[in-house]
């Protein structure tokens, strides 16, 4: 745990002791979030197809619920296996499903292969958290979860933009190019990734479990809470917004390209935002984000033009460039070393949870009146808020005992 009255070291100093690890995860990171294609574009896929909104909110939600299945299965699976493993599984699975989906015509199929989808391409994200938990320590944790997400930004930057126009020129391109860029992550994975802390379960027999750690932390069970809840707003990003964006008579490209800006801001501003963050309490930093994203997307009720769009997302941006690294930071700080996988999984099975609820009831409620969503984000994202603020008067109960083979 990170000691509150030490000095801070500064932004360049933990840039500098990053391992080369943590570069290389970055870096493969970086390369699949390229090619993160299908996800946003499936709403726009499946209604030029001839399917409703509210079944590509299923399909959406199926995603949702396999993302929540990879979430209690892939922390288990980092912590057994090692984190490399799990993320090659995940990454050559995914660009198998992702084919396969290319493919599928029925509704039912689809919404199989996107809840498979989800499971396995998911399954990589506690073993990523947990091995940058693994590499670096308390205080240079907020620094290198912000080049994690600089690395899926500057993905997401490119390659929404990029699938934007692929979109328009032909869906297959689309789908073919999510699965290569997956397909290269995983080799990344298993030729330059270590393994990261492994524990057999004999070796936990001494421990407190992690479930029995999670459910004593009530600050964390909070701030989970709040997760969840900031989780359901942000997943209208890709099930309402699009719709939105289209009733607003724009096309697949302009939604490409407002999402890029996302990741433009981010790769230019986050590293000047965590300078500020990390000298501030946590747990109030990640509620101060949380209120503004919720407030960003009810900012929907009336932005209709581009100009307000293009406010609405940098809006949005600032929040979440204030509270994802930071609510990464306090997730691999309040883990016992021998459960960081399945600590990260509580935290990844929020997102999950929320991507089956917020798309389905998000594009229902759009489909009856299109406020409703927008009215619902801002509410929510002051619940959010509230939450975060009470986890913080909560501290992390002393783990007992530690185990775990050392980082290979």
């Amino acid at each position: 745990m990170i000691d509150p009255e030490a000095p801070r070291p500064s932004l360049r100093r933990n840039v500098r002791a990053l391992p080369r690890s943590a570069w290389v995860l970055f870096a493969g990171t970086l390369v699949n979030r390229l090619g993160t294609f299908v996800l946003p574009f499936i709403t726009l896929y499946l209604t030029e197809n001839g399917f409703s909104a509210p079944q590509a909110g299923l399909a959406i939600g199926a995603y949702g619920f396999g993302g929540l299945i990879s979430q209690i299965v892939g922390g288990l699976l980092a912590d057994r296996i090692g984190r490399r493993n799990a993320i090659a599984l995940s990454m050559f699975s995914t660009g198998a499903l992702t084919l396969a989906l290319w493919q599928a015509e029925s509704l039912a199929l689809i919404v199989v292969l996107m809840c498979a989808i989800g499971t396995m391409g998911e399954l990589h994200r506690p073993a990523a958290g947990a091995l940058i938990a693994d590499l670096v320590p308390s205080e240079q944790r907020v620094t290198a979860f912000t080049f994690f997400r600089l690395a899926i930004n500057v993905g997401w930057a490119g390659g929404l933009a990029l699938g934007g126009l692929l979109a328009e020129r032909s869906f297959d391109l689309v789908f073919v190019g999510d699965a290569a860029t997956s397909i290269a992550f995983g080799v990344i994975s298993l030729a330059l990734l270590p393994h990261g802390t492994r524990t057999k379960r004999h070796e936990e027999t001494h421990l407190t479990s992690a479930r029995a750690s999670i459910l004593a932390d009530r600050g964390f069970l909070l701030f989970l809470a709040a997760v969840l809840v900031t989780a359901a707003v942000f997943s209208q990003n890709v099930s309402t917004l699009p719709l939105h964006i289209r009733e607003a008579g724009f096309s697949p490209s302009t939604y490409g390209l407002l999402q890029s800006l996302n990741g433009v801001i981010i790769v230019l501003f986050e590293l000047p935002v965590i300078s500020w963050t990390q000298r501030h309490d946590r747990f109030r930093v990640v509620a101060l984000g949380e209120l503004l994203i919720g407030v960003a997307f009810a900012t929907l009720l009336f932005a209709n033009t581009l100009p307000l769009l293009v406010a609405m997302v940098v809006l949005w941006t600032v929040g979440e460039m204030i509270e994802s690294p930071v609510a990464s930071a306090i997730v691999a700080d309040r883990a016992p070393v021998h459960a960081r996988g399945r600590y990260q999984s509580a935290f990844g099975s929020m997102f999950g949870l929320a991507w089956i609820v917020g798309p389905v009831l998000g594009t229902y409620a759009y489909s009856v009146n299109e406020a409703i969503p927008w009215a619902a984000c801002g509410v929510l994202g002051i619940a959010a808020a509230a939450f975060s603020i009470a986890a913080g008067r909560h501290p992390a109960p002393v783990p007992r005992g530690t185990t775990g083979v050392p980082v290979a």
